[in-house]
Protein backbone atom coordinates (compact mmCIF):
# COMPACT_ATOMS: atom_id res chain seq x y z
CA UNK A 1 0.00 0.00 0.00
CA UNK A 2 1.29 3.51 -0.80
CA UNK A 3 2.29 5.53 2.20
CA UNK A 4 0.53 8.90 2.22
CA UNK A 5 1.87 12.09 3.93
CA UNK A 6 -0.49 14.66 5.21
CA UNK A 7 0.61 18.64 5.78
CA UNK A 8 -2.04 21.22 7.23
CA UNK A 9 -2.55 24.50 6.36
CA UNK A 10 -4.73 26.78 8.88
CA UNK A 11 -5.81 30.19 7.67
CA UNK A 12 -7.47 33.32 8.71
CA UNK A 13 -8.53 36.22 7.24
CA UNK A 14 -10.16 39.79 7.37
CA UNK A 15 -10.40 39.65 11.38
CA UNK A 16 -10.68 43.36 11.96
CA UNK A 17 -9.64 43.51 15.42
CA UNK A 18 -12.21 41.10 16.48
CA UNK A 19 -10.15 40.09 19.10
CA UNK A 20 -12.35 37.96 21.27
CA UNK A 21 -12.76 35.92 17.95
CA UNK A 22 -8.87 35.37 18.21
CA UNK A 23 -9.59 34.23 21.65
CA UNK A 24 -12.15 30.86 20.53
CA UNK A 25 -9.82 30.08 17.62
CA UNK A 26 -6.94 29.49 20.46
CA UNK A 27 -8.38 25.78 21.78
CA UNK A 28 -8.93 24.95 18.47
CA UNK A 29 -6.11 25.78 17.19
CA UNK A 30 -4.19 24.07 19.95
CA UNK A 31 -6.68 20.74 19.73
CA UNK A 32 -6.26 20.40 15.93
CA UNK A 33 -2.06 20.73 16.39
CA UNK A 34 -1.94 18.40 19.40
CA UNK A 35 -3.58 16.07 17.17
CA UNK A 36 -1.61 16.46 13.89
CA UNK A 37 1.59 15.87 15.80
CA UNK A 38 0.89 12.95 17.48
CA UNK A 39 0.40 11.65 14.17
CA UNK A 40 3.61 13.36 12.67
CA UNK A 41 1.65 15.75 10.64
CA UNK A 42 3.19 19.24 10.37
CA UNK A 43 1.09 22.39 10.09
CA UNK A 44 1.56 26.38 9.43
CA UNK A 45 -0.98 29.01 10.68
CA UNK A 46 -1.28 31.70 8.42
CA UNK A 47 -3.20 34.96 8.01
CA UNK A 48 -4.25 37.02 5.01
CA UNK A 49 -4.63 40.38 6.26
CA UNK A 50 -6.61 43.00 7.56
CA UNK A 51 -6.32 41.65 10.78
CA UNK A 52 -5.75 45.15 12.32
CA UNK A 53 -8.32 47.66 12.25
CA UNK A 54 -8.32 50.65 14.39
CA UNK A 55 -12.20 50.60 15.01
CA UNK A 56 -11.55 48.31 18.17
CA UNK A 57 -10.01 50.69 20.98
CA UNK A 58 -7.20 48.20 21.75
CA UNK A 59 -5.95 48.55 18.35
CA UNK A 60 -6.49 51.79 18.38
CA UNK A 61 -4.48 53.11 21.56
CA UNK A 62 -2.09 50.85 20.99
CA UNK A 63 -0.99 51.43 17.60
CA UNK A 64 -1.87 47.50 16.96
CA UNK A 65 0.78 46.12 19.12
CA UNK A 66 -2.62 43.58 21.01
CA UNK A 67 -2.83 42.45 17.56
CA UNK A 68 1.29 41.48 17.12
CA UNK A 69 0.87 39.79 20.79
CA UNK A 70 -2.21 37.57 19.49
CA UNK A 71 -0.45 36.61 16.11
CA UNK A 72 2.51 35.70 18.58
CA UNK A 73 0.98 33.85 21.25
CA UNK A 74 -1.43 32.07 18.42
CA UNK A 75 2.06 30.77 16.71
CA UNK A 76 1.43 32.13 13.42
CA UNK A 77 3.96 31.55 10.80
CA UNK A 78 3.32 33.73 8.27
CA UNK A 79 0.95 36.62 7.75
CA UNK A 80 0.19 39.46 4.96
CA UNK A 81 -0.14 42.86 4.55
CA UNK A 82 -4.06 43.67 3.96
CA UNK A 83 -5.24 47.46 2.93
CA UNK A 84 -6.58 48.06 6.19
CA UNK A 85 -2.95 47.65 7.84
CA UNK A 86 -1.11 49.98 4.84
CA UNK A 87 -3.95 52.71 4.75
CA UNK A 88 -4.58 52.77 8.35
CA UNK A 89 -1.23 52.51 9.99
CA UNK A 90 1.83 55.13 9.02
CA UNK A 91 5.03 53.15 7.74
CA UNK A 92 6.39 53.88 11.10
CA UNK A 93 3.62 52.16 12.97
CA UNK A 94 3.89 49.37 10.50
CA UNK A 95 7.09 48.58 11.21
CA UNK A 96 6.99 49.24 14.96
CA UNK A 97 4.45 46.21 14.98
CA UNK A 98 6.41 43.73 12.93
CA UNK A 99 10.01 44.47 12.83
CA UNK A 100 11.09 41.16 14.81
CA UNK A 101 8.67 39.32 15.24
CA UNK A 102 8.49 35.54 15.46
CA UNK A 103 6.45 35.35 12.60
CA UNK A 104 7.30 36.20 9.10
CA UNK A 105 5.67 39.24 6.82
CA UNK A 106 5.31 37.87 3.20
CA UNK A 107 4.34 40.31 0.10
CA UNK A 108 5.07 40.19 -3.21
CA UNK A 109 4.29 43.96 -4.37
CA UNK A 110 4.70 45.91 -1.37
CA UNK A 111 7.18 48.62 -1.84
CA UNK A 112 8.47 51.72 -0.43
CA UNK A 113 7.43 54.77 -2.78
CA UNK A 114 11.16 56.74 -1.54
CA UNK A 115 13.34 53.36 -1.62
CA UNK A 116 11.80 51.67 -4.70
CA UNK A 117 12.69 48.42 -2.37
CA UNK A 118 10.72 46.49 0.26
CA UNK A 119 11.42 47.24 4.29
CA UNK A 120 13.31 44.98 5.84
CA UNK A 121 10.59 43.25 7.71
CA UNK A 122 8.86 42.30 4.95
CA UNK A 123 10.14 39.12 2.59
CA UNK A 124 8.68 38.94 -0.96
CA UNK A 125 8.43 35.16 -0.82
CA UNK A 126 9.38 32.22 1.20
CA UNK A 127 10.83 28.56 0.93
CA UNK A 128 9.02 25.83 3.27
CA UNK A 129 10.75 22.62 3.81
CA UNK A 130 6.76 20.68 4.88
CA UNK A 131 6.82 16.86 5.27
CA UNK A 132 8.08 15.62 2.02
CA UNK A 133 7.20 19.00 0.03
CA UNK A 134 9.43 21.62 -0.54
CA UNK A 135 6.50 24.63 -0.26
CA UNK A 136 6.83 28.24 -2.03
CA UNK A 137 4.90 30.98 -0.50
CA UNK A 138 3.84 34.19 -2.02
CA UNK A 139 1.27 36.93 -0.73
CA UNK A 140 0.16 40.35 -2.50
CA UNK A 141 -1.97 42.89 -1.96
CA UNK A 142 -4.86 44.65 -3.80
CA UNK A 143 -3.18 47.97 -5.37
CA UNK A 144 -5.12 51.31 -4.93
CA UNK A 145 -2.74 53.41 -6.52
CA UNK A 146 -3.24 57.17 -5.12
CA UNK A 147 -4.52 56.47 -1.86
CA UNK A 148 -1.13 54.04 -1.08
CA UNK A 149 1.48 56.84 -2.29
CA UNK A 150 0.32 59.34 0.37
CA UNK A 151 1.28 56.35 2.73
CA UNK A 152 3.92 56.12 1.06
CA UNK A 153 3.95 52.43 -0.18
CA UNK A 154 3.90 51.36 -3.61
CA UNK A 155 1.43 48.71 -4.31
CA UNK A 156 2.68 47.21 -7.63
CA UNK A 157 0.41 45.04 -9.93
CA UNK A 158 -0.13 41.94 -8.68
CA UNK A 159 -0.27 39.80 -11.97
CA UNK A 160 3.02 40.47 -13.28
CA UNK A 161 4.86 40.37 -10.01
CA UNK A 162 3.54 37.14 -9.06
CA UNK A 163 4.03 35.70 -12.53
CA UNK A 164 7.42 36.67 -12.44
CA UNK A 165 8.11 34.64 -8.75
CA UNK A 166 6.14 31.85 -9.86
CA UNK A 167 8.18 31.53 -13.10
CA UNK A 168 11.57 31.29 -10.74
CA UNK A 169 10.14 29.54 -8.05
CA UNK A 170 8.66 26.95 -9.76
CA UNK A 171 11.72 24.64 -10.46
CA UNK A 172 12.69 25.41 -7.17
CA UNK A 173 9.67 23.97 -5.09
CA UNK A 174 6.87 21.58 -5.05
CA UNK A 175 4.20 23.82 -4.03
CA UNK A 176 3.50 27.14 -4.92
CA UNK A 177 0.64 28.72 -2.62
CA UNK A 178 -0.45 32.44 -2.65
CA UNK A 179 -1.43 34.58 0.17
CA UNK A 180 -3.75 36.94 -1.53
CA UNK A 181 -5.43 40.20 -0.13
CA UNK A 182 -6.88 40.69 -3.64
CA UNK A 183 -10.15 39.57 -3.02
CA UNK A 184 -12.35 36.49 -4.69
CA UNK A 185 -13.35 38.04 -8.21
CA UNK A 186 -9.44 38.43 -8.91
CA UNK A 187 -7.98 35.17 -6.97
CA UNK A 188 -10.15 33.43 -9.63
CA UNK A 189 -8.47 35.66 -12.67
CA UNK A 190 -4.87 35.47 -11.39
CA UNK A 191 -6.26 31.65 -11.26
CA UNK A 192 -6.21 31.54 -14.99
CA UNK A 193 -3.68 33.89 -15.87
CA UNK A 194 -0.80 33.28 -13.64
CA UNK A 195 -0.14 29.37 -14.60
CA UNK A 196 1.84 27.29 -11.96
CA UNK A 197 -0.02 28.63 -8.55
CA UNK A 198 -1.39 25.38 -6.93
CA UNK A 199 -3.28 27.24 -4.27
CA UNK A 200 -4.46 30.71 -3.54
CA UNK A 201 -5.58 31.26 0.03
CA UNK A 202 -7.83 34.45 -0.12
CA UNK A 203 -9.22 37.37 1.71
CA UNK A 204 -10.54 41.07 1.11
CA UNK A 205 -13.91 40.56 -0.21
CA UNK A 206 -14.25 38.12 2.91
CA UNK A 207 -16.00 35.47 1.13
CA UNK A 208 -16.63 32.22 2.15
CA UNK A 209 -15.60 29.06 0.34
CA UNK A 210 -16.63 25.71 2.66
CA UNK A 211 -15.07 23.43 0.80
CA UNK A 212 -11.88 24.31 -2.24
CA UNK A 213 -13.18 26.20 -5.56
CA UNK A 214 -11.16 24.58 -8.30
CA UNK A 215 -10.13 26.88 -11.41
CA UNK A 216 -8.24 25.67 -13.80
CA UNK A 217 -5.23 23.36 -11.90
CA UNK A 218 -5.63 25.70 -9.06
CA UNK A 219 -7.72 25.58 -5.90
CA UNK A 220 -9.03 28.72 -3.92
CA UNK A 221 -9.53 29.25 -0.14
CA UNK A 222 -11.77 31.51 2.07
CA UNK A 223 -12.57 31.81 5.42
CA UNK A 224 -15.00 34.76 5.82
CA UNK A 225 -14.92 37.77 8.01
CA UNK A 226 -14.61 38.55 11.40
CA UNK A 227 -12.50 35.40 12.70
CA UNK A 228 -15.99 33.80 12.75
CA UNK A 229 -14.37 30.96 10.63
CA UNK A 230 -10.95 29.04 11.14
CA UNK A 231 -10.01 27.87 7.73
CA UNK A 232 -8.39 24.07 6.84
CA UNK A 233 -6.37 22.81 4.22
CA UNK A 234 -5.30 19.52 3.59
CA UNK A 235 -2.33 18.24 1.15
CA UNK A 236 -2.19 14.85 0.83
CA UNK A 237 1.66 13.91 -1.02
CA UNK A 238 3.46 10.89 -2.08
CA UNK A 239 6.67 10.92 0.30
CA UNK A 240 8.39 8.75 -2.70
CA UNK A 241 7.89 11.38 -5.52
CA UNK A 242 7.07 14.45 -4.07
CA UNK A 243 3.71 14.87 -5.80
CA UNK A 244 0.20 16.00 -4.43
CA UNK A 245 -1.94 13.60 -4.58
CA UNK A 246 -5.11 15.34 -3.15
CA UNK A 247 -6.08 18.71 -1.74
CA UNK A 248 -9.00 19.49 0.74
CA UNK A 249 -10.22 21.93 2.22
CA UNK A 250 -13.08 22.94 5.08
CA UNK A 251 -13.73 26.10 7.69
CA UNK A 252 -15.13 24.98 11.24
CA UNK A 253 -17.09 27.84 12.46
CA UNK A 254 -16.02 29.15 16.18
CA UNK A 255 -19.91 30.28 17.05
CA UNK A 256 -20.40 27.86 20.06
CA UNK A 257 -16.26 28.14 21.38
CA UNK A 258 -15.10 29.97 24.35
CA UNK A 259 -12.70 32.13 24.27
CA UNK A 260 -9.53 31.14 26.24
CA UNK A 261 -8.98 32.47 29.26
CA UNK A 262 -5.22 33.58 29.17
CA UNK A 263 -5.67 35.68 25.48
CA UNK A 264 -8.63 36.97 26.92
CA UNK A 265 -6.88 38.39 29.89
CA UNK A 266 -4.04 39.24 27.76
CA UNK A 267 -6.58 41.64 25.37
CA UNK A 268 -8.09 42.71 28.83
CA UNK A 269 -4.37 44.13 30.15
CA UNK A 270 -4.36 46.05 26.67
CA UNK A 271 -7.64 47.30 26.86
CA UNK A 272 -6.59 48.97 30.04
CA UNK A 273 -3.44 49.84 28.18
CA UNK A 274 -5.48 51.51 25.64
CA UNK A 275 -7.49 53.32 27.55
CA UNK A 276 -4.71 55.05 29.45
CA UNK A 277 -3.44 55.85 26.51
CA UNK A 278 -6.60 57.51 25.31
CA UNK A 279 -7.45 59.63 28.47
CA UNK A 280 -6.03 62.62 28.54
CA UNK A 281 -8.62 65.44 27.55
CA UNK A 282 -8.51 67.61 24.39
CA UNK A 283 -11.61 70.43 25.44
CA UNK A 284 -14.35 70.53 28.27
CA UNK A 285 -17.30 70.98 27.10
CA UNK A 286 -20.08 72.67 29.28
CA UNK A 287 -22.94 70.96 27.32
CA UNK A 288 -23.40 67.90 24.97
CA UNK A 289 -22.63 68.01 21.65
CA UNK A 290 -25.96 65.76 19.98
CA UNK A 291 -26.37 64.18 16.78
CA UNK A 292 -29.52 62.81 15.22
CA UNK A 293 -28.99 60.49 11.93
CA UNK A 294 -32.31 61.61 10.55
CA UNK A 295 -32.08 65.59 10.72
CA UNK A 296 -29.90 68.51 11.16
CA UNK A 297 -27.84 68.80 14.46
CA UNK A 298 -24.93 70.14 15.97
CA UNK A 299 -22.28 67.23 15.95
CA UNK A 300 -22.69 66.29 12.37
CA UNK A 301 -22.30 70.45 11.80
CA UNK A 302 -19.18 70.36 13.47
CA UNK A 303 -17.63 67.65 11.63
CA UNK A 304 -18.91 69.34 8.21
CA UNK A 305 -17.49 72.63 9.33
CA UNK A 306 -14.56 70.68 9.95
CA UNK A 307 -14.41 68.76 6.67
CA UNK A 308 -14.76 72.40 4.82
CA UNK A 309 -12.00 74.26 7.20
CA UNK A 310 -9.54 70.87 6.62
CA UNK A 311 -9.72 71.20 3.18
CA UNK A 312 -9.96 74.40 2.21
CA UNK A 313 -12.96 73.76 0.27
CA UNK A 314 -16.16 76.43 -0.36
CA UNK A 315 -18.54 73.48 1.15
CA UNK A 316 -18.36 70.94 3.78
CA UNK A 317 -20.87 68.19 3.33
CA UNK A 318 -20.90 64.57 5.46
CA UNK A 319 -23.63 62.26 6.19
CA UNK A 320 -24.97 62.13 9.53
CA UNK A 321 -24.52 58.46 10.42
CA UNK A 322 -20.35 58.77 10.56
CA UNK A 323 -21.66 59.94 14.30
CA UNK A 324 -22.47 57.17 16.25
CA UNK A 325 -23.16 59.42 19.47
CA UNK A 326 -23.63 62.28 21.31
CA UNK A 327 -20.40 63.89 22.69
CA UNK A 328 -21.96 64.72 26.57
CA UNK A 329 -20.95 67.58 28.46
CA UNK A 330 -17.36 67.47 30.41
CA UNK A 331 -13.98 66.28 29.63
CA UNK A 332 -13.81 65.27 25.82
CA UNK A 333 -10.85 62.12 25.21
CA UNK A 334 -9.45 60.59 22.26
CA UNK A 335 -11.07 57.82 23.84
CA UNK A 336 -14.70 59.52 23.34
CA UNK A 337 -13.90 60.44 19.92
CA UNK A 338 -13.12 56.94 18.74
CA UNK A 339 -16.05 55.61 20.33
CA UNK A 340 -18.12 58.29 18.47
CA UNK A 341 -16.34 57.95 15.05
CA UNK A 342 -14.32 55.06 14.96
CA UNK A 343 -14.29 54.96 10.83
CA UNK A 344 -11.40 54.07 9.18
CA UNK A 345 -12.73 57.13 6.40
CA UNK A 346 -10.00 60.13 5.38
CA UNK A 347 -10.87 63.64 4.38
CA UNK A 348 -11.43 64.64 0.65
CA UNK A 349 -11.14 67.35 -1.86
CA UNK A 350 -13.01 67.09 -4.69
CA UNK A 351 -14.02 69.49 -7.15
CA UNK A 352 -17.93 68.84 -8.35
CA UNK A 353 -21.20 71.25 -9.84
CA UNK A 354 -24.15 72.45 -8.16
CA UNK A 355 -26.63 70.04 -9.67
CA UNK A 356 -24.69 67.14 -8.22
CA UNK A 357 -24.45 68.70 -4.78
CA UNK A 358 -28.39 69.24 -5.42
CA UNK A 359 -29.06 65.90 -6.31
CA UNK A 360 -27.16 64.85 -3.05
CA UNK A 361 -29.36 67.25 -0.74
CA UNK A 362 -32.44 66.12 -2.60
CA UNK A 363 -31.23 62.52 -1.98
CA UNK A 364 -30.83 63.27 1.66
CA UNK A 365 -34.45 64.23 2.31
CA UNK A 366 -35.46 60.91 1.36
CA UNK A 367 -36.03 57.54 3.75
CA UNK A 368 -34.86 55.64 1.50
CA UNK A 369 -31.40 57.26 1.71
CA UNK A 370 -31.14 58.44 5.11
CA UNK A 371 -32.00 54.40 6.76
CA UNK A 372 -30.05 52.71 4.18
CA UNK A 373 -27.59 50.39 5.77
CA UNK A 374 -24.17 50.72 4.58
CA UNK A 375 -21.28 47.67 4.72
CA UNK A 376 -17.76 48.16 4.04
CA UNK A 377 -15.60 50.89 2.26
CA UNK A 378 -14.41 51.49 5.91
CA UNK A 379 -17.91 52.64 7.38
CA UNK A 380 -18.21 50.89 10.63
CA UNK A 381 -21.82 52.61 11.35
CA UNK A 382 -25.22 51.66 10.93
CA UNK A 383 -27.11 53.25 8.24
CA UNK A 384 -26.11 56.24 6.08
CA UNK A 385 -27.86 59.17 7.70
CA UNK A 386 -29.25 62.72 6.25
CA UNK A 387 -26.37 64.93 5.24
CA UNK A 388 -24.96 67.58 7.02
CA UNK A 389 -23.60 70.66 5.40
CA UNK A 390 -21.22 73.88 5.91
CA UNK A 391 -20.45 77.33 3.69
CA UNK A 392 -24.28 76.79 2.21
CA UNK A 393 -27.80 77.01 3.51
CA UNK A 394 -30.54 74.71 1.96
CA UNK A 395 -33.83 76.16 1.66
CA UNK A 396 -36.35 72.96 1.23
CA UNK A 397 -39.98 72.53 1.38
CA UNK A 398 -40.68 68.97 2.94
CA UNK A 399 -44.23 69.05 1.84
CA UNK A 400 -42.66 69.09 -1.86
CA UNK A 401 -42.45 66.07 -4.20
CA UNK A 402 -39.72 63.76 -4.03
CA UNK A 403 -36.67 65.47 -6.41
CA UNK A 404 -38.07 68.75 -6.04
CA UNK A 405 -37.89 69.78 -2.38
CA UNK A 406 -34.92 71.74 -2.68
CA UNK A 407 -35.86 75.01 -3.69
CA UNK A 408 -32.50 77.19 -2.81
CA UNK A 409 -28.91 76.56 -2.46
CA UNK A 410 -27.65 79.57 -1.19
CA UNK A 411 -23.43 80.61 -0.39
CA UNK A 412 -23.83 83.80 1.32
CA UNK A 413 -25.45 85.89 -0.60
CA UNK A 414 -25.45 84.07 -3.78
CA UNK A 415 -27.29 81.05 -5.13
CA UNK A 416 -25.11 77.97 -5.85
CA UNK A 417 -26.00 77.47 -9.70
CA UNK A 418 -26.59 74.01 -11.72
CA UNK A 419 -23.25 74.36 -13.87
CA UNK A 420 -21.05 76.06 -11.16
CA UNK A 421 -17.97 73.94 -10.28
CA UNK A 422 -17.13 74.33 -6.67
CA UNK A 423 -14.33 72.83 -4.11
CA UNK A 424 -16.15 70.13 -1.77
CA UNK A 425 -14.84 68.98 1.16
CA UNK A 426 -16.15 65.18 2.01
CA UNK A 427 -15.00 61.93 2.64
CA UNK A 428 -13.29 59.35 0.73
CA UNK A 429 -16.41 56.33 0.97
CA UNK A 430 -18.29 58.80 -1.60
CA UNK A 431 -15.81 58.97 -4.11
CA UNK A 432 -16.87 54.97 -4.41
CA UNK A 433 -19.98 55.49 -5.17
CA UNK A 434 -21.30 54.37 -1.91
CA UNK A 435 -24.15 55.98 -0.17
CA UNK A 436 -25.22 59.50 -1.94
CA UNK A 437 -24.89 58.93 -5.54
CA UNK A 438 -24.39 62.55 -7.01
CA UNK A 439 -21.28 62.46 -5.02
CA UNK A 440 -19.01 60.00 -7.08
CA UNK A 441 -19.53 62.44 -10.42
CA UNK A 442 -16.99 64.88 -8.46
CA UNK A 443 -13.49 64.94 -9.33
CA UNK A 444 -10.85 64.07 -6.73
CA UNK A 445 -8.42 66.55 -6.01
CA UNK A 446 -6.76 65.03 -2.57
CA UNK A 447 -7.00 62.24 -0.52
CA UNK A 448 -6.19 62.95 2.73
CA UNK A 449 -3.85 60.50 4.90
CA UNK A 450 -3.48 59.50 7.28
CA UNK A 451 -5.91 61.74 8.99
CA UNK A 452 -9.36 60.29 10.32
CA UNK A 453 -12.62 62.49 10.55
CA UNK A 454 -11.96 61.64 14.32
CA UNK A 455 -8.63 63.56 14.33
CA UNK A 456 -10.55 66.57 12.25
CA UNK A 457 -12.88 66.33 15.29
CA UNK A 458 -10.43 66.93 17.66
CA UNK A 459 -8.99 69.76 16.09
CA UNK A 460 -11.71 71.80 15.38
CA UNK A 461 -13.13 71.10 19.14
CA UNK A 462 -10.40 73.25 19.87
CA UNK A 463 -11.11 76.15 17.13
CA UNK A 464 -11.96 79.18 18.29
CA UNK A 465 -15.88 79.33 17.37
CA UNK A 466 -16.46 76.52 16.19
CA UNK A 467 -18.84 75.09 18.72
CA UNK A 468 -21.28 78.23 18.55
CA UNK A 469 -20.77 78.08 14.80
CA UNK A 470 -22.05 74.27 14.28
CA UNK A 471 -25.21 75.42 16.44
CA UNK A 472 -26.17 77.56 13.57
CA UNK A 473 -29.28 76.21 11.74
CA UNK A 474 -27.97 75.41 8.42
CA UNK A 475 -31.10 73.43 6.68
CA UNK A 476 -34.22 76.02 6.79
CA UNK A 477 -38.01 74.83 5.97
CA UNK A 478 -40.52 77.10 3.78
Amino acid sequence: MQREDRIHLLHTNDLHSHLDQAAKMVPLIEELRTEWHKRNEPSLLLDIGDHMDRVRMETEGTNGRVNRQILEQMGYDFVTLGNNELLTFSRDQLAEVYRNAAFQVLSSNVYEVKRLAQPAWIAPYSHVQLGPLRIGFLAATIPYETVYELMGWDVRDPFPVLAEHVNRLREEVDLIVVLSHLGLMNDRLLAKEVPGIDLIIGAHTHHLLEELEQVGDTWLAGAGKHGQYLGHIEIVADPDTRRVTAIHGQVYSLEERQEARAMQEMIDHYREEAQENMAQPIITLSRSLRVDWYRESPLSNLLADALRDWVGAEIGLVNNGQLLADIPAGAVTRQRLHAVCPHPINPVLMTIKGKEIRRTLEEALLDEFATLPIRGFGFRGEVLGTVSVSGVEVIYDPAAPPFQRVKEIKMGDARLEEEQEIRLGTIDMFTFGIGYLGLKEGKVQKYYLPEFLRDLLAKQLQAPGALPRCEEKRWKSV
